[in-house]
């Protein structure tokens, strides 16, 4: 029998899946035929639902970690399981909804230190850990701007072609005159049309050698420190991870702790950030990958719920999700999910 969605089990499979799936998500445990006999009344006998019980291993949705009668879901029972919450997930109350808005709100804040914040409050909201790739480095700057702060010091102002607004203050050289800042800004905006942060930077970097740039000294000075404030991340984005301490409270096992820490390396790696957001690049919304759907997680026994964030331009710049045991609260991650990304998309438009 193909398994192709929880509808196409029968109603008696059906019932005792979801009562396994239900129980497991809570406790964690296998869970035996007398137990589901209980949880179902007098409407099966546990010889029927041992019965069930292996017609549904036999598929591939159930396995015995034990030699228990006991059972738990396999990976690609969760996916069936979870296939089916996607169709009918419900909405998160206003409350909660209002709590996730404050938490990710502008307020003063630049666009990078909001991300932080989502990605602490994706932690937080799930009791897992919380991850968001920001927007890619080479996204061409729209603007830069000086604005004299007093004390010797500058605020650089740098809006790039996503809509995203980062500040930097740097230090002035001594004896520089106000109308320097308003120079050196002219200077780089002209040089930004189309270009990345570093094909300007290499331009004007190169201009200032060999003395072509028609600047005096100290304007040259703040021109480069401008554009070196302009930190930026590794080519595909750069990951912020919150929480990962709550993947670690029920693990006990030395090896348990070691493939926790083996998954954290490679997030860690330019590489992994990469394929998580092509991951997410193929197909719209929420996606979930569960266990060893994703060698990130082969061995870690943790799953991924995560949704791409959009420019105006319906452009994928980004990813946020939750990094948790394949026993997470699916239904409430995955709208907790799908709304922080909705929310932080519309910051980009």
């Amino acid at each position: 029998m193909a398994i192709t969605g929880i509808k196409t089990l029968d109603e008696r499979s059906r019932t005792v899946f979801q009562h396994i799936v239900d129980s497991f998500l809570i406790s964690g445990e296998p869970i035996g035929s007398q137990t589901i006999s209980k949880l179902m009344g007098a409407n099966l006998s546990s010889a029927s639902i041992r019965s069930v019980m292996a017609a549904l291993e036999d598929m591939g949705l159930l396995f015995s970690p034990h030699t228990s009668s006991g059972r738990v879901p396999t990976d690609l029972g969760l996916r069936i399981f979870v296939d089916g919450l996607l169709e009918i997930r419900g909405d998160l109350s206003q409350d909660e909804m209002i709590g996730i808005k404050e938490r990710c709100s502008l307020n003063g804040r630049s666009f990078p230190k909001v991300l932080e914040e989502a990605s602490s409050a994706l932690s937080g909201l799930s009791e897992c850990a919380g991850l968001v790739i920001s927007p890619k480095s080479d996204a061409p700057l729209r603007q830069l701007e000086f604005v004299p702060l007093g004390d010797g010091r500058s605020l650089v102002v740098m809006v790039s072609d996503t809509g995203i607004v980062e500040n930097r203050v740097i230090d002035l050289p001594l004896g520089l005159p106000a109308s320097a800042l308003v120079q050196a800004t002219n200077y780089i905006n002209t040089r930004l049309s189309n270009s990345t942060v570093d094909e300007a930077r290499t331009q004007i970097l190169q201009e200032i050698k060999e003395q072509k740039t028609e600047l005096d000294i100290l304007t040259n000075k703040v021109v480069a420190e401008g554009l070196a404030s302009w930190a930026g991340g590794e080519e595909g984005g750069s990951l912020i991870l919150r929480g990962q301490s709550n993947l670690l409270q029920e693990v006990d096992a030395m090896k348990g702790l070691e493939r926790i820490r083996t998954l954290f390396d490679a997030l860690e790696r330019r590489e992994s950030v990469v394929n998580l957001l092509d991951a997410t690049r193929a197909a719209e919304g929420v996606q979930i990958f569960i266990g060893s759907e994703n060698y990130l997680f082969e061995h870690s026994g943790c799953s991924m719920i995560i949704a791409p964030y959009h420019d105006e331009k319906r452009k994928v710049v980004g990813a946020l999700g939750v990094i948790g045991p394949v026993r997470m609260n699916y239904a409430k991650i995955i709208s907790v999910v799908d709304y922080t990304s909705k929310l932080i998309g519309k910051m980009l438009d």
